[in-house]
């Protein structure tokens, strides 16, 4: 009987990459293994159909031979065998609750992990968010054990292969037909165990320390950036590579100034005077003060653009604009003379001329539209 296409068999297009093929063996085998079909025949035979397609295309060379030249290309090949020739029902749990749960499926050694990703909050004013700077800071952290090495053992003396587990740092139990891995109780995972341990880091590899590192920060950066500082974080056991530091911003509130992305917000406050009658006020910006021509009868709440005044971000593009937002103050604090003034501009302007105060009339008309329509 001729054999069906592997690439059919395992249900791929001939362009699927090793995920690919690892998934649909995986379905199959689930599916038609004979732990899970007894006494089925058919099963059995598609089982040992998925798992030959799977070692000829999992081969890159089996895999080129067989696009050339077919079945013939490949033929003695591949291991054929029986159903649990190539591990039984548990090994196919086996290896995949090791990716979910980072087991070491299929006899891989699993050893200690890298160090742990550390992070510092890094508090800064909006000027030097603004321009940038370059900071000190301590970092309490794992540091490799200076005495050691980071090998954990005293002196000249090496780590050896764990009995338990024979070095792979994983030990397997069986549930019903579940195979489950977890990490050697023995070696803790590590695949290895110290007969003597350094003194300074009691077989760790480690100590604990508090570093001070340089950090440089971009100019533009904003409060949630984050710098990152490959090999900074925490040093892994045993001398395995540490993890990262990340570097979180926070800019600090201003006293004058308000970020929105590229753009600075501020107030400015005038005089009514000045508000009637329009002059000219200076106005801080990050660079240093400018010139703002406030124009006759302007209003609180008016809104001036400085093009080119606020920020540019981090992440490129052309500086934001600062937004001055005009607050008229009234006056306080007046002598007699200067009430007695604001009393005859008050009677100078006739109640009856809407000309002076549109708005105020203008709310006042709406109010009595209100209750004249109850």
């Amino acid at each position: 009987m001729s054999k069906r296409d592997y690439y059919e068999v395992l249900g791929v297009s001939r362009e699927a990459d090793a995920d690919a093929l690892k998934k649909a063996y995986r379905r199959l085998a689930m599916k038609y293994h004979p732990d899970r079909n007894p006494d089925n025949a058919e099963a059995e035979e598609k089982f040992k159909e998925a798992k030959e397609a799977y070692e000829i295309l999992n081969d890159a060379d089996k895999r080129a031979a067989y696009d050339r030249f077919g079945h013939a290309g490949v033929d003695g090949q591949a291991a054929g065998g029986g159903a649990h020739g190539a591990g039984g029902f548990g090994d196919i749990f086996g290896d995949i609750f090791g990716d979910i749960f980072g087991g070491a499926g299929g006899g891989r050694r699993r050893g200690p992990s890298r160090g742990a990703d550390l992070r510092y909050t890094l508090e800064i004013d909006l000027e030097r968010a603004v321009k940038g700077t370059n900071e000190k800071i301590r970092v309490p952290t794992w540091a490799t054990c200076d005495s050691c090495e980071g090998s954990g053992a005293q002196g000249s003396e090496k780590p050896t292969g764990c009995p338990t587990c024979g070095g792979v740092g994983q030990v397997r139990m069986q549930q019903g037909f579940f195979t489950v891995q977890q990490a050697c109780p023995t070696c803790r995972g590590s695949g290895t165990i110290i007969k003597n341990p350094c003194k300074k880091c009691h077989g760790q590899g480690r100590v604990q320390k508090t570093k001070t590192l340089s950090v440089s920060i971009p100019a533009g950066v904003d409060t949630g950036d984050r710098i990152r500082l490959a090999g900074e974080g925490e040093a892994g056991q045993n001398g395995t590579p540490a993890g990262d530091l990340y570097v979180q911003i926070s800019v600090l509130e201003h006293e004058i100034f308000q970020r929105d992305g590229s753009d600075l917000y501020c107030e400015v406050p005038v005089s009514f005077v000045d508000a009637a009658l329009g002059g000219e006020l200076e106005v801080p910006t990050i660079d240093g003060r400018v010139k703002l021509k406030v124009p006759a009868e302007t209003q609180t709440g008016k809104l001036f653009r400085l093009r080119g005044k606020g920020v540019t971000s981090v992440r490129g593009g052309p500086a934001g604009d600062l937004m001055c937002r005009i607050v008229v103050e009234t006056p306080v604090g007046l002598s007699s003379e200067q009430k007695e003034l604001l009393r005859q501009f008050q009677a100078s302007m006739s109640s009856e001329d809407s000309r002076h105060n549109p708005r105020k009339t203008s709310w006042f008309e709406g109010v009595r539209r209100f209750f004249d329509g109850f």
